[in-house]
């Protein structure tokens, strides 16, 4: 087993050295590269590329535009060879060595799909707002599609790559969590959840997510349970998860 590991970058000057070097220290139970999408930076992090690109664990692709989260995260998706894909963002509000927790339920072979759910507290969330949107948000899609996850828009989310390009997401922004969601729960795949460790930045450390994003994420959902699903994509995808 190979696991591709994508991480979208934009403006994150301060803190990809640090991901990328968290990112390689893991002692994962596979093999593992690690995809780095530097999606029109215009802060100086195009600067530390060199200093990375020497790792032959690493692979890095430049968007001269800035295009938005979904579209690095495609861009990557392309570029894995890995049989599993799991995005990790580069601003350090997730822990990359919590992903061996999320490989464990595959290699066991109780899990196909596996979500990172996230708690959170005082000491780790950006704001009452984001966390009251966040579950909200889950909240509609347990109603649309009937099933019960805890997080939808949790960054950790693994996945076999082959089922990954099937879903051919569009969201070009953070929409994508939630079309990502949004379609495999409408092919009747429902992720295995573990728990893990948060920590939220502030909006003066680079936090991007808005409420728009909320909105935008319930649009995706109601979207994806009223589109019918090909029989294809369910014959290729299968239901266990």
């Amino acid at each position: 087993m190979k696991l591709s590991i994508l991480m979208p970058v934009y403006n994150e000057y301060a803190t990809l050295a640090s991901a990328v070097k968290e990112v390689l220290d893991v002692n994962y139970s596979c093999t593992f590269e690690l995809v780095i999408v530097d999606d029109g930076s215009t802060d100086g992090t195009r600067e530390l590329y060199p200093s990375l690109a020497d790792d032959p664990r690493v692979v890095i692709k430049l968007h001269e535009k800035n295009q938005g989260k979904g579209a690095a995260i495609r861009t990557a998706a392309a570029e894995a060879t890995g049989d599993y894909v799991i995005i990790c963002d580069a601003d350090l509000e997730y822990s990359p060595a919590q992903i061996p927790s999320l490989l464990a339920p595959v290699i066991a072979g109780d899990a196909t799909v596996v979500y990172g759910t996230r708690t959170f507290g005082s000491h780790n969330a950006y704001s009452y707002l984001y966390v009251l949107g966040n579950k909200g948000v889950t909240t509609i899609a347990n109603i649309l599609f009937n099933c019960y996850i805890s997080d939808l828009e949790t960054c950790f989310k693994l996945i076999p790559t082959e089922l990954y390009r099937s879903l051919d997401i569009k969201s070009v922004g953070f929409g994508m969590e939630a079309e990502i969601t949004g379609k495999l729960l409408r092919r009747g795949i429902r992720p295995y959840e573990v728990p893990i460790t948060y920590k939220a930045r502030s909006r003066e450390e680079g936090k991007k997510l808005t409420w728009m994003d909320g909105v935008d994420a319930v649009a995706i959902l109601a979207r994806e349970r009223l589109r019918p699903v090909p029989r294809a994509a369910l014959a290729r995808s299968g239901r266990r998860s």
